[in-house]
C-alpha cells in the first residue's frame, strides 16, 4: 500500500491503465459495434395468417450489436412459412412471428390440391345442421327433399359421404373450435365440405330448389373417416365411366347410322343405273338384230301393210 502512496509509481500505473483502455479495450469495443449481420427485413405490411412470399421480403446488413439471437437472416428461411402477428413495413423477423402450418382456423384452405373444391352450404334452420353438433373431420350425408322436383326425399349416390372441414358462424369465425365454450359459443350458419366438382354442381342446385339436411354417418379417426371418402371416390369414378361409355355409344349410333343412309344411297344409285344400262343394252340389241336380218324386216314390213289395206 505504501508503494501507491508513491506519486511517481502512481502516476505510472495510471498511464499504464490508460494505455490499455486505448489500445486495447476500446478497439474491441468498436469491432463488436461496427460488426455488421445480415436479416431479414419486410418491404410491405402483411396480416396475420398470410403466407410469406420473397417479394416480401429483403435481406440488409445492420449493425450486429444487440440484435436477437432468434432472428431470422435468410429469406429461404422465412419463405413459405405463415405469420402469427401483423407486421408493418421494415419490421425485421424473428422466429417467434412465424409458424411452419397456417392458422388453425384457415388451415384447411391451403391443404387443397385442385382435385377437390371447399364449398360452403347454408344451414337455414337449426336442425338442418345436427343441433350445431357437427365439426371438422366429420362425415356426413346429404339429403335431399322433393330431390330435384321428383317429390321424394332420397340421399343422392353422389353425396352419401362427404367431409366436413369448417362449420363457421355468421360471424365469419369458426364455430366448432375449442376455444369457444359456455354461453359465447355461437351457433353454425355455414358448412364447408370437401368435394369434387360434379358434387359441388349438385350441391349447388340442390341448395337452389330446395332444402338440404346433413346426418352424421361417422367421427373418429382420420384413417377410418378417410375410407368413406375412398368409397365415394369409386362411386364417382364408376358413374363417369357410364357417362363417358354412353356418350360414347351415342356417338358410334350417330356415325352408324350416317353410313347405313350412304351406303343405301349408293346402292340405289347402283341399280338405277344398272335399269337404264339394261334398258339401252335391249334396244341395242333389236337395232342389230334388224341390221342382221334386212329380208325379215321388210317382209315383216309388207305383212304389216296388207294388215292395213
Amino acid at each position: 500500500m505504501k508503494l501507491f502512496k508513491n506519486r511517481t509509481v502512481l502516476g505510472i500505473f495510471c498511464i499504464a491503465v490508460s494505455l490499455l483502455i486505448c489500445f486495447a479495450a476500446t478497439p474491441l469495443v468498436n469491432a463488436g459495434l461496427s460488426k455488421k449481420a445480415t436479416i431479414v427485413r419486410f418491404v410491405k405490411p402483411v396480416k396475420e395468417g398470410e403466407e410469406i412470399k420473397r417479394n416480401m421480403l429483403q435481406e440488409v446488413e445492420v449493425g450486429g450489436y444487440n440484435l436477437p439471437e432468434n432472428v431470422i437472416r435468410s429469406i429461404t428461411d422465412a419463405e413459405g412459412k405463415y405469420l402469427k402477428a401483423d407486421v408493418c413495413v421494415g419490421d425485421y423477423l424473428v422466429a417467434e412471428k412465424v409458424s411452419v402450418e397456417p392458422a388453425a382456423e384457415n388451415k384447411y384452405l391451403y391443404s387443397l390440391t385442385g382435385e377437390k373444391q371447399a364449398m360452403s352450404i347454408t344451414i337455414s334452420s337449426f336442425a338442418e345442421g345436427l343441433s350445431g353438433k357437427l365439426k371438422s373431420g366429420d362425415i356426413v350425408a346429404v339429403i335431399a327433399p322433393d330431390y330435384l322436383g321428383s317429390g321424394e326425399t332420397v340421399i343422392p349416390d353422389e353425396l352419401r359421404f362427404v367431409e366436413i372441414i369448417a362449420v363457421t358462424a355468421k360471424s365469419g369465425s369458426d364455430a366448432n373450435t375449442e376455444e369457444q365454450a359456455g354461453d359465447g359459443k355461437e351457433l353454425p350458419s355455414t358448412v364447408t365440405v370437401l368435394v369434387r366438382p360434379e358434387q359441388s354442381r349438385l350441391l349447388g342446385r340442390l341448395e337452389a330448389e330446395g332444402e338440404i339436411h346433413l346426418s352424421l354417418v361417422y367421427r373418429g379417426e382420420s384413417t377410418k373417416a378417410a375410407q368413406f371418402i375412398e368409397v365415394q371416390d369409386q362411386v364417382l369414378d364408376e358413374m363417369l365411366e357410364e357417362e363417358n361409355g354412353g356418350e360414347e355409344n351415342d356417338t358410334e349410333n350417330v356415325d352408324g347410322e350416317k353410313s347405313y343412309n350412304a351406303d343405301s344411297g349408293n346402292s340405289e344409285n347402283e341399280n338405277a343405273a344398272g335399269t337404264s344400262g339394261s334398258g339401252d343394252t335391249a334396244g341395242d340389241r333389236e337395232k342389230e338384230s334388224e341390221e342382221m336380218n334386212p329380208e325379215e324386216s321388210e317382209t315383216t314390213e309388207s305383212a304389216t301393210d296388207r294388215e292395213e289395206l
